[in-house]
């Protein structure tokens, strides 16, 4: 009986080690992404990294659209194709 609880016990320690040992690695994670979204905010708080992030949203956009014609325009080729 002795021994099982040895045993039961270390199992337990060990158990808990490697948890701690996972716990440190998330709040590790969650402290560095707190900092980047900080970092990323305070970023935007200047005028021409904004301006710079607007734009390259809206040439995104742009360029999304000019897709979709795109693929609106093959469309309508193949549709008159088809007639």
């Amino acid at each position: 009986m002795e021994n099982f609880l040895k045993k039961a016990f270390s199992d337990m320690k060990e158990s808990a080690h490697a948890q701690h040992e996972v716990d440190k690695a998330n709040f590790a994670a969650v402290k560095a992404e707190s900092k980047a979204a900080w970092e990323e905010a305070k970023a935007q708080s200047r005028p021409e990294v904004f301006k710079a992030a607007q734009q390259a949203k809206r040439e995104e956009a742009i360029a999304q659209a000019e897709e979709r014609i795109a693929q609106a325009q093959a469309r309508i080729e193949a549709a008159k194709a088809g007639q």
